[in-house]
């Protein structure tokens, strides 16, 4: 039983850490939090469901579709709901975010209605496979596998690659990587469509794992995804996928001993006993400003 309930509980979490790393990476890069990004998550589900309903493509054809588009939208937000701000006070910026929520979800709405809409079953054939007495699904499987993919992926462009060495400048000191020769907006509107690609695909997949996208899917997945990345470190990366995981066992546990009518509370409940022992997360850092 605890094995089955640890392996809900990855596939979960696996999802959670995708939207988390959205978060963190724009906060480090910016120190905005994109209250945004989970309707990134709800329209790339819903670009991965046309996909397969009017095209009849699978899965990982209409996962790339829902990435790009996603990463289009979400470096067009970053350009006209942000940049125009990012010399204004943060609750401007915050201000903004929450509007482009409150418009993406009620263009939803307007377009797609308030049912939720189902993925057909040729998007993946979902096969049981036995491990001891507890059993994994194909589509965990997939999950899982995709998750972390894309995880290592982020890893290697952050650590390894000539942009990834921009990012964590411009992290470091805003204005300093622009005397350096670095093109501040390029790397901000990079981090946009990096984070918006990985919400798309955890959309997808939700959708594919659940068999239901609806408009308002991405106010509480955003949410716990954010309470993820504050859980793991706000601006840490590996805090990001820590976070989300922890959420996701945590969740799936606490429905598994019962309380399910609190699977929301409990994630959030463990965001304060962290935050209460650890202000900067599980694995964040406390940063020093110099007078």
């Amino acid at each position: 039983m605890l094995l089955q309930q640890l392996i809900n509980g990855v596939a979960l979490g696996s999802v959670y850490a995708l939207i988390a790393l959205g978060y963190t990476m724009v906060y480090g890069i910016i120190t905005l939090i994109n209250f945004a990004h989970g309707e990134i998550f709800m329209v790339g589900a819903f670009v991965g469901l046309l996909a397969v309903s009017k095209y009849n493509v699978n899965v990982f054809v209409a996962m790339a579709v829902a990435m790009v588009a996603s990463m289009i939208i979400g470096v067009v937000i970053e350009l006209i709901a942000y940049r125009p701000l990012r010399k204004s006070s943060r609750l401007s910026a915050l201000i903004s975010a929450i509007g482009v929520s409150i418009f993406l979800s009620s263009l939803a709405l307007m377009v797609f209605g308030a049912d939720a809409k189902a993925f057909p079953s040729t998007a993946f054939p979902v096969r049981q496979i036995k491990i001891g007495e507890a059993e994994i699904s194909s589509l965990q499987l997939l999950i899982i596998g995709i998750s972390a993919l894309l995880m290592l992926g982020l890893e290697f462009i952050v650590k390894k690659t000539k942009i990834g060495k921009a990012m964590r400048a411009t992290s470091e000191d805003y204005n300093t990587a622009a005397l350096m020769g670095i093109n501040v907006n390029r790397v901000i509107s990079f981090t946009f469509a990096l984070g918006s690609a990985l919400a798309a695909a955890g959309g997808v997949l939700v959708g594919v794992l659940f068999n239901a996208v609806s408009f308002n899917m991405g106010l509480m997945a955003g949410l716990k995804a954010f309470a993820a990345a504050v859980l793991g470190g706000i601006g840490s990366i590996p805090g990001a996928m820590l976070g989300g995981l922890m959420l996701g066992i945590t969740e799936v546990l606490g429905v598994a001993a019962g309380f399910s009518s609190y699977r929301d509370a409990i994630a959030f409940a463990i965001l304060v006993l962290v935050l209460l022992v650890k202000p900067t997360g599980l694995l964040g850092r406390k940063i020093q400003k110099k007078v």
